[in-house]
C-alpha cells in the first residue's frame, strides 16, 4: 500500500511496510528521533536523540534541545530528521525539521495507532504552551511516512485504544465501511488482527490525506478533521497534560460534540445514538464532567480554531454530513454540565 499525496507544495508519500523497509534509501546523514518507548526500533548505527516520554516533552525546551544536538551533529540541510514513535515524537521531530536551516528532509516512522493514522498525516506540528495543547507549530508535511503497522502488536492496551478514538473520528467524517467494521468487529478490532488492521491504517490514511490534499492551512475542510477536538484539548489542559491520553480526550469530545449538535437541532437523534453507542462499545468515558464546566469552557477560549470572542465547534448532522458552526452558550453549558433534556443521556 503506497500513495503520493500533494500537501500544499509539499508531496508526501505514505506507504505501509515491513519493519524491514522502515529505514532503507535514507541516505547517510540521518539523525534519529526518539523516546524511551522507540529508541529500541531505530537501527544500531543511528544513535537517536532520545526524548523524554509523555506529553511534556512536547515543550518549547525539548524542542530547542533537539535543535542544539541538530546543530553539534553538524547536520546540513541535506540531512533527513527521522521521527521514530508516536504523536508527541512525530509532531515534536517535524517542528524541529521545519525550523533548523529553514527546513531539512522529514521522515516519520509511526509506531502508535494515533500516529499512524492521525499525528504522521498532514504536516501539523507543535509543542504545547502555557499549559495549551500545541500552541506554538507550523504546517511541514513529511516527504515520506513509513508506518509498520507489526509495531502495534506490543503497544500498551491504553495508546491502542486512544488511536482507536481517532480512528472512529476518521470513519463518521465519511467512510462508512470502516463504520460498519468497528460496530461489527469489535473483538477482531481489539485482538490487533494484522490484517485488519493493515486496512483500518490505510483507510485512515486514505480520508485525511484527501482532506489534507484539498486544505492544507486548515482555511476550510480540514476544520472537519477537529470533529470533538475542541472539547478534548480543553479537558487535556484542564486535566493537566497527560492525565487523560490524547485519544481517551477525543473519544470523550466526540461524546460532547455529538450531545452539541443533538441540542442544538443539527443532529440527526438516530445518528447521535449510534455515536454514543460504539463509543461505549470501546469502552470509553463518554459522561459529562460537571465540576470542571467553568475551567473547560475557560479554556476553550484558548482555541485555536476560535474566531475573534466566539468559539466554534465542528458538529455533524449525520455520518459525513460536517459542519464548523458557532452555538448558544446556554447550550455549550447545558452539555457540559450534563443538563440537557430529551436527548441528552449523561
Amino acid at each position: 500500500m503506497r500513495r503520493t499525496f500533494a500537501f500544499g507544495p509539499h508531496s508526501c508519500t505514505v506507504s505501509i511496510v515491513s519493519p524491514d523497509e522502515l529505514y532503507t534509501d535514507l541516505g547517510a546523514s540521518r539523525f534519529f528521533i526518539a523516546d524511551g518507548n522507540t529508541a529500541r526500533y531505530v537501527p544500531d548505527e543511528g544513535t537517536p536523540a532520545v526524548i523524554p516520554n509523555g506529553e511534556s516533552s512536547k515543550s518549547w525546551a525539548e524542542l530547542e534541545r533537539l535543535l542544539g544536538l541538530m546543530l553539534e551533529a553538524d547536520l546540513t540541510r541535506a540531512a533527513v530528521v527521522v521521527g521514530v514513535g508516536g504523536g508527541v515524537v512525530t509532531d515534536l521531530s517535524a517542528l524541529a525539521a521545519s525550523l533548523y536551516m529553514r527546513g531539512c528532509r522529514l521522515v516519520l516512522a509511526p509506531t502508535t495507532l494515533l500516529a499512524m493514522v492521525d499525528a504522521a498525516i498532514g504536516g501539523k506540528t507543535g509543542v504545547n504552551f502555557g499549559g495549551y495543547k500545541n500552541m506554538i507549530g507550523t504546517f511541514y508535511p513529511a516527504s515520506e511516512v513509513r508506518i509498520a503497522t507489526a509495531t502495534l502488536a506490543t503497544l500498551p492496551e491504553r495508546e491502542y485504544l486512544g488511536g482507536l478514538a481517532e480512528v472512529i473520528k476518521t470513519a463518521l467524517l465519511g467512510d462508512e465501511e470502516l463504520l460498519r467494521l468497528l460496530e461489527t468487529e469489535p473483538r477482531t478490532v481489539l485482538a490487533r488482527d494484522p490484517d485488519l488492521l493493515d486496512r483500518i491504517v490505510w483507510s485512515c490514511v486514505q480520508v485525511k490525506g484527501d482532506i489534507v490534499e484539498a486544505d492544507l492551512t486548515e482555511t476550510g475542510i480540514r476544520a472537519y478533521l477537529n470533529l470533538g477536538h475542541t472539547f478534548a484539548h480543553a479537558l487535556e489542559s484542564v486535566q493537566g497534560l497527560g492525565a487523560w491520553s490524547h485519544g481517551e480526550a477525543v473519544a470523550w469530545g466526540l461524546a460532547r460534540a455529538s450531545e452539541l449538535g443533538l441540542a442544538a437541532g443539527l443532529t440527526d437523534p438516530s445518528y447521535a445514538a449510534r455515536v454514543r453507542e460504539l463509543l461505549e462499545r470501546y469502552g470509553y468515558r463518554v459522561g459529562p464532567i460537571p465540576e470542571a464546566t467553568d475551567a473547560i469552557r475557560d479554556a476553550m477560549r484558548r482555541d485555536k480554531k476560535r474566531r475573534g470572542a466566539a468559539i466554534r465547534f465542528v458538529l455533524q448532522r449525520s455520518l459525513g454530513d460536517t459542519m464548523v458552526t458557532e452555538v448558544e452558550p446556554s447550550l455549550l453549558d447545558a452539555v457540559l454540565r450534563g443538563r440537557l433534556t430529551g436527548g441528552s443521556r449523561g
